[in-house]
Protein backbone atom coordinates (compact mmCIF):
# COMPACT_ATOMS: atom_id res chain seq x y z
CA UNK A 1 0.00 0.00 0.00
CA UNK A 2 1.45 3.11 -0.59
CA UNK A 3 0.58 5.02 2.20
CA UNK A 4 -2.49 7.45 3.06
CA UNK A 5 -2.62 11.00 4.39
CA UNK A 6 -4.55 11.84 7.13
CA UNK A 7 -6.29 15.50 6.82
CA UNK A 8 -7.61 16.51 10.46
CA UNK A 9 -10.44 19.16 9.77
CA UNK A 10 -11.60 20.55 13.36
CA UNK A 11 -14.76 22.57 12.74
CA UNK A 12 -17.41 24.93 15.02
CA UNK A 13 -19.75 22.21 15.51
CA UNK A 14 -18.08 18.91 14.57
CA UNK A 15 -14.22 17.24 14.43
CA UNK A 16 -14.10 15.46 11.19
CA UNK A 17 -11.43 13.56 9.87
CA UNK A 18 -10.61 11.48 6.19
CA UNK A 19 -8.12 9.52 5.16
CA UNK A 20 -7.11 10.25 1.36
CA UNK A 21 -4.97 8.00 -0.89
CA UNK A 22 -1.90 9.61 -2.25
CA UNK A 23 -4.17 10.06 -5.45
CA UNK A 24 -6.07 12.33 -3.05
CA UNK A 25 -9.21 10.23 -3.28
CA UNK A 26 -11.47 9.82 -0.06
CA UNK A 27 -10.80 6.85 1.64
CA UNK A 28 -12.57 6.67 5.33
CA UNK A 29 -13.71 9.00 7.49
CA UNK A 30 -14.98 9.97 10.93
CA UNK A 31 -16.91 12.30 12.23
CA UNK A 32 -17.80 13.57 15.79
CA UNK A 33 -20.22 16.66 16.89
CA UNK A 34 -19.57 18.23 20.14
CA UNK A 35 -21.21 20.96 22.72
CA UNK A 36 -22.01 24.43 22.30
CA UNK A 37 -21.77 26.48 25.59
CA UNK A 38 -24.37 29.51 25.76
CA UNK A 39 -23.12 30.91 28.96
CA UNK A 40 -24.67 34.69 27.68
CA UNK A 41 -26.46 36.33 25.18
CA UNK A 42 -23.80 36.53 22.30
CA UNK A 43 -21.23 34.53 23.97
CA UNK A 44 -20.18 30.75 22.47
CA UNK A 45 -17.78 28.60 24.04
CA UNK A 46 -16.03 25.05 23.56
CA UNK A 47 -14.90 22.57 25.56
CA UNK A 48 -10.90 21.90 23.96
CA UNK A 49 -10.69 18.90 26.34
CA UNK A 50 -13.90 17.52 24.30
CA UNK A 51 -12.45 18.80 20.90
CA UNK A 52 -9.11 17.01 21.88
CA UNK A 53 -10.80 13.79 22.33
CA UNK A 54 -12.93 14.37 19.76
CA UNK A 55 -10.41 14.84 17.18
CA UNK A 56 -8.26 11.17 18.09
CA UNK A 57 -11.40 9.34 18.17
CA UNK A 58 -12.39 10.91 14.54
CA UNK A 59 -8.54 10.33 13.22
CA UNK A 60 -8.60 6.80 13.94
CA UNK A 61 -12.09 6.40 12.58
CA UNK A 62 -10.65 7.60 9.48
CA UNK A 63 -7.86 5.29 9.35
CA UNK A 64 -10.04 2.25 10.52
CA UNK A 65 -12.80 2.71 7.53
CA UNK A 66 -10.00 3.17 4.89
CA UNK A 67 -8.76 0.04 5.81
CA UNK A 68 -5.19 1.27 6.70
CA UNK A 69 -2.94 0.91 9.57
CA UNK A 70 -1.47 3.70 11.53
CA UNK A 71 1.94 3.13 10.02
CA UNK A 72 0.69 3.46 6.35
CA UNK A 73 -0.39 7.24 7.29
CA UNK A 74 2.32 9.58 5.78
CA UNK A 75 1.89 12.94 6.86
CA UNK A 76 -0.78 14.66 8.94
CA UNK A 77 -2.65 17.90 7.10
CA UNK A 78 -4.53 19.92 9.88
CA UNK A 79 -7.39 22.51 8.89
CA UNK A 80 -9.51 24.41 11.78
CA UNK A 81 -11.93 26.94 12.72
CA UNK A 82 -10.38 30.05 12.77
CA UNK A 83 -10.35 32.82 15.57
CA UNK A 84 -11.20 30.57 18.19
CA UNK A 85 -8.71 30.98 21.04
CA UNK A 86 -7.36 28.29 24.05
CA UNK A 87 -5.25 29.63 26.32
CA UNK A 88 -3.29 26.25 28.09
CA UNK A 89 -0.52 26.14 30.96
CA UNK A 90 2.64 25.05 29.03
CA UNK A 91 3.65 22.94 31.97
CA UNK A 92 0.37 20.67 32.36
CA UNK A 93 -1.27 21.39 28.85
CA UNK A 94 -4.36 22.02 30.43
CA UNK A 95 -6.61 25.05 29.29
CA UNK A 96 -7.39 27.82 31.45
CA UNK A 97 -10.61 28.14 30.57
CA UNK A 98 -13.26 27.25 27.77
CA UNK A 99 -12.42 27.97 24.35
CA UNK A 100 -14.09 31.28 23.12
CA UNK A 101 -15.67 30.84 19.68
CA UNK A 102 -14.75 32.64 16.54
CA UNK A 103 -19.05 33.75 17.07
CA UNK A 104 -18.60 34.67 20.60
CA UNK A 105 -19.46 38.66 20.55
CA UNK A 106 -18.49 39.22 24.55
CA UNK A 107 -15.81 41.60 23.44
CA UNK A 108 -17.50 44.16 21.71
CA UNK A 109 -16.90 46.57 24.14
CA UNK A 110 -12.97 46.14 23.95
CA UNK A 111 -13.61 46.71 21.02
CA UNK A 112 -15.33 50.14 20.95
CA UNK A 113 -12.71 51.16 23.30
CA UNK A 114 -10.07 50.54 20.45
CA UNK A 115 -12.05 52.19 18.06
CA UNK A 116 -12.82 55.28 20.08
CA UNK A 117 -9.21 55.62 21.25
CA UNK A 118 -7.72 55.55 17.17
CA UNK A 119 -6.55 52.59 16.98
CA UNK A 120 -8.56 50.62 13.91
CA UNK A 121 -6.73 52.50 11.03
CA UNK A 122 -3.54 50.93 12.69
CA UNK A 123 -5.12 47.79 13.14
CA UNK A 124 -6.46 47.24 9.85
CA UNK A 125 -3.54 48.66 7.86
CA UNK A 126 -0.85 45.83 9.82
CA UNK A 127 -3.69 43.08 9.73
CA UNK A 128 -5.87 43.52 7.29
CA UNK A 129 -8.16 43.20 9.81
CA UNK A 130 -11.19 45.31 11.32
CA UNK A 131 -11.64 46.11 15.10
CA UNK A 132 -14.16 43.09 15.60
CA UNK A 133 -15.29 40.70 18.62
CA UNK A 134 -14.52 38.18 15.50
CA UNK A 135 -10.64 37.84 15.80
CA UNK A 136 -8.84 36.38 18.31
CA UNK A 137 -6.51 39.09 19.80
CA UNK A 138 -9.65 41.01 22.06
CA UNK A 139 -10.52 37.42 22.95
CA UNK A 140 -6.97 36.77 24.36
CA UNK A 141 -7.07 39.59 26.21
CA UNK A 142 -10.53 39.25 27.57
CA UNK A 143 -9.50 35.67 29.16
CA UNK A 144 -6.29 37.73 30.56
CA UNK A 145 -8.39 40.39 32.21
CA UNK A 146 -11.32 37.77 33.42
CA UNK A 147 -9.70 34.69 34.41
CA UNK A 148 -7.95 34.61 37.71
CA UNK A 149 -4.27 34.67 37.94
CA UNK A 150 -4.08 34.49 33.75
CA UNK A 151 -2.11 37.93 33.29
CA UNK A 152 0.75 36.86 35.55
CA UNK A 153 1.02 33.70 34.81
CA UNK A 154 1.58 35.02 31.05
CA UNK A 155 3.70 37.13 31.73
CA UNK A 156 5.67 34.58 33.68
CA UNK A 157 5.68 32.94 30.16
CA UNK A 158 3.82 30.35 31.55
CA UNK A 159 0.96 30.11 29.37
CA UNK A 160 0.57 29.57 25.60
CA UNK A 161 -2.27 30.91 23.34
CA UNK A 162 -3.17 29.33 20.18
CA UNK A 163 -6.11 29.02 17.59
CA UNK A 164 -7.20 25.62 17.59
CA UNK A 165 -4.70 24.55 14.94
CA UNK A 166 -1.95 25.44 17.64
CA UNK A 167 -3.34 23.37 20.30
CA UNK A 168 -3.93 20.35 18.56
CA UNK A 169 0.08 20.70 17.42
CA UNK A 170 1.00 20.74 21.05
CA UNK A 171 -1.56 18.25 21.80
CA UNK A 172 -0.19 15.92 19.04
CA UNK A 173 3.29 16.50 19.58
CA UNK A 174 3.41 15.90 23.16
CA UNK A 175 4.01 19.99 24.28
CA UNK A 176 7.03 19.72 21.86
CA UNK A 177 6.05 22.34 19.20
CA UNK A 178 4.25 25.52 19.82
CA UNK A 179 3.40 26.38 16.37
CA UNK A 180 0.41 27.92 13.90
CA UNK A 181 0.51 28.94 10.12
CA UNK A 182 0.20 31.99 8.38
CA UNK A 183 -3.30 31.88 7.47
CA UNK A 184 -4.21 31.24 11.31
CA UNK A 185 -1.73 33.69 12.24
CA UNK A 186 -3.29 36.74 10.19
CA UNK A 187 -6.75 36.35 11.84
CA UNK A 188 -5.52 37.35 15.32
CA UNK A 189 -5.34 41.16 14.96
CA UNK A 190 -1.64 40.55 15.92
CA UNK A 191 0.11 39.48 12.97
CA UNK A 192 1.47 42.25 10.72
CA UNK A 193 0.33 40.88 6.78
CA UNK A 194 2.96 42.55 5.18
CA UNK A 195 6.20 41.92 6.90
CA UNK A 196 5.04 38.44 8.44
CA UNK A 197 5.33 38.74 11.70
CA UNK A 198 4.26 39.34 15.25
CA UNK A 199 3.46 42.96 15.63
CA UNK A 200 4.56 44.13 18.98
CA UNK A 201 2.80 47.65 18.77
CA UNK A 202 -0.72 45.65 18.86
CA UNK A 203 1.04 43.41 21.52
CA UNK A 204 1.07 46.33 23.11
CA UNK A 205 -1.73 48.20 22.58
CA UNK A 206 -4.12 44.93 23.08
CA UNK A 207 -1.96 44.02 26.47
CA UNK A 208 -1.00 41.21 24.96
CA UNK A 209 3.01 39.32 26.22
CA UNK A 210 4.54 37.78 23.17
CA UNK A 211 5.59 34.78 25.59
CA UNK A 212 2.19 34.14 24.37
CA UNK A 213 2.43 33.03 21.02
CA UNK A 214 3.01 30.45 18.56
CA UNK A 215 5.95 30.29 15.55
CA UNK A 216 4.46 31.20 12.33
CA UNK A 217 5.28 28.86 9.58
CA UNK A 218 4.06 28.23 5.69
CA UNK A 219 1.21 26.43 5.24
CA UNK A 220 3.46 22.99 4.14
CA UNK A 221 5.99 22.62 6.75
CA UNK A 222 7.31 20.71 9.41
CA UNK A 223 4.98 21.17 12.43
CA UNK A 224 6.54 18.03 14.13
CA UNK A 225 5.37 14.46 14.80
CA UNK A 226 2.49 13.19 16.45
CA UNK A 227 3.41 10.55 19.25
CA UNK A 228 2.84 7.45 18.50
CA UNK A 229 1.01 6.49 21.50
CA UNK A 230 -2.20 8.72 20.39
CA UNK A 231 -2.56 6.87 16.68
CA UNK A 232 -0.50 4.17 17.17
CA UNK A 233 2.69 5.42 14.94
CA UNK A 234 4.88 8.90 15.16
CA UNK A 235 3.40 10.37 12.28
CA UNK A 236 5.00 13.57 10.72
CA UNK A 237 2.32 16.69 10.41
CA UNK A 238 3.14 18.76 7.35
CA UNK A 239 0.47 20.95 6.59
CA UNK A 240 -1.71 23.61 8.09
CA UNK A 241 -4.10 26.08 7.20
CA UNK A 242 -7.28 27.63 8.38
CA UNK A 243 -10.65 25.95 7.45
CA UNK A 244 -11.74 28.79 4.35
CA UNK A 245 -7.71 29.26 3.28
CA UNK A 246 -7.95 25.30 3.24
CA UNK A 247 -10.51 25.46 0.78
CA UNK A 248 -9.01 28.03 -1.41
CA UNK A 249 -6.26 25.86 -1.78
CA UNK A 250 -9.07 22.48 -2.13
CA UNK A 251 -10.26 24.42 -4.85
CA UNK A 252 -7.19 25.12 -6.57
CA UNK A 253 -8.17 28.72 -7.00
CA UNK A 254 -4.09 29.74 -7.04
CA UNK A 255 -4.12 32.64 -9.77
CA UNK A 256 -5.72 35.95 -9.12
CA UNK A 257 -9.42 36.91 -9.48
CA UNK A 258 -10.56 33.25 -8.56
CA UNK A 259 -13.03 33.49 -6.09
CA UNK A 260 -14.41 30.64 -3.68
CA UNK A 261 -17.03 30.25 -1.25
CA UNK A 262 -17.94 27.74 1.67
CA UNK A 263 -20.80 27.19 3.04
CA UNK A 264 -20.72 25.66 6.44
CA UNK A 265 -22.15 27.10 9.68
CA UNK A 266 -20.73 30.36 7.96
CA UNK A 267 -20.11 31.43 5.07
CA UNK A 268 -16.94 32.58 3.63
CA UNK A 269 -15.90 34.39 0.05
CA UNK A 270 -12.49 34.68 -0.69
CA UNK A 271 -10.87 36.04 -3.74
CA UNK A 272 -7.09 35.20 -4.59
CA UNK A 273 -5.32 38.61 -5.06
CA UNK A 274 -2.02 37.00 -5.39
CA UNK A 275 1.40 39.05 -3.93
CA UNK A 276 -0.94 42.14 -3.49
CA UNK A 277 -2.62 43.06 -0.23
CA UNK A 278 -5.66 44.84 -1.71
CA UNK A 279 -6.63 47.60 0.97
CA UNK A 280 -10.60 47.16 0.72
CA UNK A 281 -12.81 49.97 0.24
CA UNK A 282 -15.61 48.09 1.20
CA UNK A 283 -15.44 46.50 4.54
CA UNK A 284 -13.55 43.25 3.16
CA UNK A 285 -11.05 41.65 5.18
CA UNK A 286 -7.73 41.25 3.51
CA UNK A 287 -5.96 38.28 4.45
CA UNK A 288 -3.34 35.89 4.14
CA UNK A 289 -4.86 32.93 1.39
CA UNK A 290 -2.17 30.66 1.64
CA UNK A 291 2.07 30.63 2.50
CA UNK A 292 4.30 28.29 0.69
CA UNK A 293 8.19 28.41 0.34
CA UNK A 294 8.21 31.54 2.28
CA UNK A 295 6.04 33.52 -0.21
CA UNK A 296 2.89 34.76 0.90
CA UNK A 297 -0.22 34.97 -1.30
CA UNK A 298 -3.41 37.14 -0.05
CA UNK A 299 -7.01 37.50 -0.97
CA UNK A 300 -9.53 39.37 -0.30
CA UNK A 301 -12.21 37.80 2.14
CA UNK A 302 -15.96 38.26 2.94
CA UNK A 303 -17.54 36.71 5.86
CA UNK A 304 -20.72 35.56 6.86
CA UNK A 305 -21.20 34.50 10.92
CA UNK A 306 -24.90 32.57 9.83
CA UNK A 307 -25.10 30.20 7.05
CA UNK A 308 -25.63 26.56 7.64
CA UNK A 309 -26.30 27.86 11.30
CA UNK A 310 -29.30 28.97 10.70
CA UNK A 311 -30.88 25.58 8.98
CA UNK A 312 -29.58 24.34 12.40
CA UNK A 313 -31.82 26.47 14.16
CA UNK A 314 -34.61 25.41 11.92
CA UNK A 315 -33.73 21.84 12.46
CA UNK A 316 -33.02 22.01 16.35
CA UNK A 317 -34.54 25.24 18.12
CA UNK A 318 -38.05 25.92 16.34
CA UNK A 319 -38.15 21.96 15.45
CA UNK A 320 -39.46 22.72 11.73
CA UNK A 321 -38.13 19.92 10.37
CA UNK A 322 -36.19 16.33 11.38
CA UNK A 323 -33.06 16.63 8.82
CA UNK A 324 -31.14 19.53 7.35
CA UNK A 325 -31.84 18.52 4.41
CA UNK A 326 -35.42 19.01 4.15
CA UNK A 327 -35.15 22.54 3.77
CA UNK A 328 -34.40 22.16 0.20
CA UNK A 329 -38.15 20.46 -1.05
CA UNK A 330 -39.63 22.70 1.51
CA UNK A 331 -38.01 25.59 0.02
CA UNK A 332 -39.29 24.43 -3.51
CA UNK A 333 -42.77 24.04 -2.32
CA UNK A 334 -42.87 27.57 -0.64
CA UNK A 335 -45.65 30.19 -2.33
CA UNK A 336 -44.02 32.50 -4.66
CA UNK A 337 -46.23 35.28 -4.08
CA UNK A 338 -44.97 35.86 -0.26
CA UNK A 339 -42.07 37.34 0.10
CA UNK A 340 -40.18 36.66 3.62
CA UNK A 341 -37.01 37.46 4.74
CA UNK A 342 -34.96 35.91 7.50
CA UNK A 343 -31.59 38.38 8.71
CA UNK A 344 -30.07 35.81 10.47
CA UNK A 345 -27.97 38.06 12.36
CA UNK A 346 -28.28 35.69 15.22
CA UNK A 347 -24.40 36.45 16.57
CA UNK A 348 -24.17 39.96 14.83
CA UNK A 349 -23.93 40.88 11.08
CA UNK A 350 -20.72 40.34 9.19
CA UNK A 351 -19.04 42.09 6.31
CA UNK A 352 -19.65 44.58 4.51
CA UNK A 353 -22.28 45.41 7.26
CA UNK A 354 -19.74 44.77 10.55
CA UNK A 355 -22.19 45.37 13.26
CA UNK A 356 -21.73 43.40 16.17
CA UNK A 357 -24.69 44.51 18.31
CA UNK A 358 -27.67 43.65 15.68
CA UNK A 359 -29.59 40.82 16.18
CA UNK A 360 -31.80 38.48 13.72
CA UNK A 361 -34.88 38.96 12.30
CA UNK A 362 -37.66 38.02 10.27
CA UNK A 363 -39.78 40.26 7.81
CA UNK A 364 -42.65 39.46 5.70
CA UNK A 365 -44.67 37.54 7.52
CA UNK A 366 -48.51 36.62 7.10
CA UNK A 367 -50.96 34.53 7.98
CA UNK A 368 -49.80 32.42 5.37
CA UNK A 369 -46.51 31.76 6.25
CA UNK A 370 -45.68 28.31 6.77
CA UNK A 371 -42.45 26.27 7.76
CA UNK A 372 -42.08 26.44 3.74
CA UNK A 373 -41.47 29.53 3.58
CA UNK A 374 -38.76 29.82 6.46
CA UNK A 375 -36.77 27.27 5.26
CA UNK A 376 -36.40 29.52 1.67
CA UNK A 377 -36.02 32.26 3.27
CA UNK A 378 -33.23 30.46 5.78
CA UNK A 379 -31.53 29.08 2.34
CA UNK A 380 -31.97 32.88 0.83
CA UNK A 381 -30.54 34.83 3.24
CA UNK A 382 -26.96 32.29 2.41
CA UNK A 383 -27.67 34.01 -1.55
CA UNK A 384 -28.28 37.20 -0.56
CA UNK A 385 -25.48 37.71 1.71
CA UNK A 386 -23.19 35.76 -0.74
CA UNK A 387 -24.38 38.96 -3.41
CA UNK A 388 -23.40 41.67 -0.73
CA UNK A 389 -19.78 40.40 -0.73
CA UNK A 390 -19.39 39.59 -4.42
CA UNK A 391 -20.56 43.28 -5.06
CA UNK A 392 -17.76 44.50 -2.47
CA UNK A 393 -15.04 42.66 -3.71
CA UNK A 394 -16.37 43.49 -7.49
CA UNK A 395 -16.01 47.34 -6.15
CA UNK A 396 -12.63 46.61 -4.62
CA UNK A 397 -11.22 45.28 -7.69
CA UNK A 398 -12.15 47.79 -9.79
CA UNK A 399 -14.70 46.46 -12.18
CA UNK A 400 -17.80 44.23 -12.36
CA UNK A 401 -16.29 41.06 -14.75
CA UNK A 402 -17.97 38.12 -14.68
CA UNK A 403 -17.18 35.94 -11.85
CA UNK A 404 -17.28 32.06 -11.82
CA UNK A 405 -17.58 31.13 -8.31
CA UNK A 406 -16.26 27.53 -6.75
CA UNK A 407 -18.61 26.36 -3.82
CA UNK A 408 -18.04 23.46 -0.96
CA UNK A 409 -19.46 23.11 2.24
CA UNK A 410 -22.21 20.42 3.20
CA UNK A 411 -24.90 23.30 2.34
CA UNK A 412 -23.79 23.11 -1.88
CA UNK A 413 -25.22 19.32 -1.41
CA UNK A 414 -28.52 21.16 -1.74
CA UNK A 415 -29.15 21.70 -6.07
CA UNK A 416 -31.91 23.94 -4.74
CA UNK A 417 -29.95 26.27 -2.62
CA UNK A 418 -27.22 25.85 -5.21
CA UNK A 419 -29.76 26.84 -8.49
CA UNK A 420 -31.09 29.86 -6.46
CA UNK A 421 -27.02 31.09 -5.36
CA UNK A 422 -26.78 30.99 -9.11
CA UNK A 423 -29.93 33.34 -10.07
CA UNK A 424 -28.96 36.03 -7.20
CA UNK A 425 -25.81 36.29 -8.37
CA UNK A 426 -26.55 36.11 -11.99
CA UNK A 427 -23.36 34.18 -12.42
CA UNK A 428 -22.37 30.84 -13.16
CA UNK A 429 -21.84 28.16 -9.83
CA UNK A 430 -19.45 25.45 -9.97
CA UNK A 431 -19.66 22.27 -7.68
CA UNK A 432 -16.74 19.79 -7.41
CA UNK A 433 -17.33 16.30 -6.87
CA UNK A 434 -15.84 16.63 -3.02
CA UNK A 435 -17.57 18.96 -0.87
CA UNK A 436 -15.14 18.90 2.09
CA UNK A 437 -12.64 20.47 0.00
CA UNK A 438 -11.15 22.30 3.26
CA UNK A 439 -10.13 18.79 4.41
CA UNK A 440 -8.98 17.94 0.65
CA UNK A 441 -6.67 21.46 1.23
CA UNK A 442 -5.27 20.45 4.00
CA UNK A 443 -4.58 16.84 2.83
CA UNK A 444 -2.90 18.46 -0.51
CA UNK A 445 -0.90 20.84 1.66
CA UNK A 446 0.69 17.97 4.02
CA UNK A 447 1.12 15.41 0.41
CA UNK A 448 3.14 18.24 -0.79
CA UNK A 449 5.50 19.24 1.89
CA UNK A 450 5.83 15.19 2.37
CA UNK A 451 7.29 14.94 -1.44
CA UNK A 452 3.70 12.86 -2.25
CA UNK A 453 2.10 15.54 -4.20
CA UNK A 454 3.06 17.93 -6.80
CA UNK A 455 3.54 21.72 -7.01
CA UNK A 456 0.45 23.96 -7.07
CA UNK A 457 -0.12 23.99 -10.62
CA UNK A 458 0.05 20.85 -11.43
CA UNK A 459 -2.68 19.96 -8.81
CA UNK A 460 -4.89 22.77 -10.42
CA UNK A 461 -5.03 20.77 -13.56
CA UNK A 462 -6.36 17.98 -11.03
CA UNK A 463 -9.71 20.10 -10.55
CA UNK A 464 -12.78 18.80 -11.78
CA UNK A 465 -16.17 19.94 -11.95
CA UNK A 466 -19.24 17.89 -10.75
CA UNK A 467 -22.04 20.00 -11.81
CA UNK A 468 -22.21 24.03 -13.26
CA UNK A 469 -25.31 25.84 -11.58
CA UNK A 470 -26.43 28.49 -13.98
CA UNK A 471 -28.74 31.55 -14.04
CA UNK A 472 -32.04 31.07 -14.59
CA UNK A 473 -34.39 33.33 -13.00
CA UNK A 474 -35.39 36.71 -15.18
CA UNK A 475 -33.28 40.16 -14.16
CA UNK A 476 -36.71 41.88 -13.20
CA UNK A 477 -37.10 39.33 -9.96
CA UNK A 478 -33.91 39.15 -9.34
CA UNK A 479 -33.66 42.48 -8.64
CA UNK A 480 -37.16 42.93 -6.80
CA UNK A 481 -36.09 39.81 -4.32
CA UNK A 482 -32.64 41.59 -3.88
CA UNK A 483 -34.15 44.86 -2.91
CA UNK A 484 -36.04 43.71 -0.70
CA UNK A 485 -32.99 41.53 1.27
CA UNK A 486 -31.71 44.85 1.37
CA UNK A 487 -34.42 46.93 2.65
CA UNK A 488 -35.03 44.34 5.04
CA UNK A 489 -31.18 44.99 6.15
CA UNK A 490 -31.84 48.32 6.28
CA UNK A 491 -35.31 48.07 8.86
CA UNK A 492 -32.64 45.48 11.00
CA UNK A 493 -29.96 48.24 11.55
CA UNK A 494 -31.89 51.48 11.13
Amino acid sequence: MPGIILAIDQGTTSSRAIAFSTKLKPLGSGQKEFQQFYPKSGWVEHDPEEIWTSVIAVAKAAIRKAKAKPQDVRAIGITNQRETVVIWNRRTGKPIHKAIVWQDRRTAPICAQLRAAGHEELFTERTGLLLDPYFSGTKIRWLLDNVKGAREKAEKGELAFGTIDSFLIWRLTGGKVHATDATNASRTLLYNIHTGQWDDTLLRILGIPASLLPEVKDCAADFGTADAKLLGAAIPICGVAGDQQAATVGQACFEPGMMKSTYGTGCFALLNTGSTAVRSQNRLLTTVAYQLDGKRTYALEGAIFIAGAAVQWLRDGLKLVNSADQTGALAKAADPNQHVYLVPAFVGLGAPYWNAEARGAIFGLTRGTTKKELAQAALEAVCYQTLDLLRAMQRDMGGTGKTILRVDGGMTASDWTMQRLADILDAPVDRPPILETTALGAAYLAGLRAGLLPKPSEFAKSWKRDRRFTPKMKQAERESKYAGWQEAVRKLLA
